[in-house]
């Protein structure tokens, strides 16, 4: 078994990108003829995911993902199949992953995995047992051996690591998002990234919603999805996309955090009604986490704009995970799409479009800041079969 986890405050979606480098790591070791299987961490109340009143722990992937799709490409399992395979939550062999403290010797890459003294301090401690005892999306966990380890690689250099504790069942990647793609945007990463299809209900309501107030349907849109990824393999332009601009504006950190290349609401509205203009559409989905203040602001400005709101009933049933997921899949279905500088949650969209076929020109493109003078625009990454 391999199980990972990532440091806490990572978001939704870079937790999916972690999740595409350790689904190639476990291709990587079952290469030689052994047999491992990915153990899914639970999803929990992570910095986004800010509806107060919703239970939104220890929430399995089969909440959000096709689980059976996921397993198409590598052998997956839920943790708490695990804990019933495995007798409970023990792991033989925990790594903690972290960087190089000196950084890389003259500037030079060079792959390595070494033993070196932690960095930070641990969220582990000793019990009168001798176990590690880890708090894992509020379940503890004990782990017998427990190690730190500084790395420059990508997955084949830890796959050497790993195999070095070979007579152990389960192993465990702690800090899992400072391992690198071994081949980025190429096949072995698309094949994975097709594989993480949306939970088929969730998938189900954002159809709803956009032939209810988007005019919009698979059929019109030419944007028709198989339940098989393995067989989905549209033609770049051959999606025509709903007859509304899908938008992803993101605010709250990134408005002090990335100041430069963050419009302001007047400035996104701008662009906004300029390319309802140039694409002759007069509806306009938006996705955004912004707050009560800005939203009412944004109504204001925007009376056209239209949103996913779920009742607190539905929001009990989808996580605000599920409501993400939701958004995304709307945006993605739009005849244009426009998002935020260096988001993930923008990045994800790029990626679903790209799988439904829509022309680059239509997907890669962000805001730029009011004053921002080089607005440059996201990088196209074609989609690899």
């Amino acid at each position: 078994y391999l199980l990972y986890d990532v440091n806490p405050p990572e978001g939704f979606n870079l937790r999916r990108d972690v999740y595409i480098r350790m689904a190639s790591l476990v291709k990587t070791l079952t290469k030689d003829g052994d047999d491992w299987v990915l153990v899914l961490p639970p999803w929990g109340r992570l910095y986004h995911w800010q509806s107060p009143d919703i239970y939104q722990l220890r929430i399995p992937w089969g909440e959000f993902f096709s689980l059976t799709s996921l397993q198409v490409n590598v052998p997956v399992i839920e943790y708490e199949e695990f804990i019933a395979e495995n007798g409970g939550p023990f792991i033989d062999q925990v790594l903690v992953l972290q960087n190089y403290a000196e950084g890389w010797t003259d500037g030079k890459w060079e792959e390595k995995v070494d033993e070196r003294p932690c960095i930070e301090k641990l969220m582990y401690s000793k019990d009168k047992q001798g176990y590690y005892r880890y708090c894992y999306w509020y379940s503890i966990m004990k782990a017998i051996n427990n190690t730190n380890m500084a790395k420059h690689s990508v997955d084949t250099v830890m796959k050497h690591r790993i195999f070095k504790y070979n007579t152990i069942t389960s192993v465990m990647l702690d800090r899992a998002e400072t391992l690198l793609h071994d081949h980025y945007a190429g096949k072995d990463y698309w094949n994975t990234r097709r594989s993480m299809v949306f939970a088929k209900h969730l998938r189900v309501i954002g159809d709803d919603f956009r032939a209810k107030y988007l005019n919009s349907t698979d059929i019109s849109d030419s944007t028709i999805y198989s339940e098989d990824w393995t067989r989905m393999k549209a033609k770049l332009g051959s999606a025509k996309g709903g007859p509304y601009l899908g938008v992803h504006l993101r605010r709250k950190d990134f408005i002090w955090g990335h100041r430069e290349d963050v419009p302001s609401l007047k400035g996104a509205v701008k662009k906004i009604r300029s390319l309802m203009k140039k694409h002759k559409v007069d509806q306009v989905f938006v996705a955004t986490d912004a707050d009560g203040g800005e939203l009412k602001e944004l109504k204001r400005l925007l009376p056209e704009m239209v949103r996913f709101e779920p009742s607190i009933e539905d929001l009990e049933l989808l996580k605000d995970g599920g409501v993400a997921i939701i958004d995304q899949w709307i945006c993605a279905h739009a005849r244009f799409f426009i998002g935020t500088s260096v988001s993930t949650f923008s990045f994800r969209i790029h990626e679903e479009r790209e799988i439904l076929g829509f022309d680059p020109k239509t997907t890669y493109n962000r805001f730029c800041g009011d004053s921002e003078k080089e607005c440059e625009q996201p990088t196209h990454w074609k989609i690899v079969y």
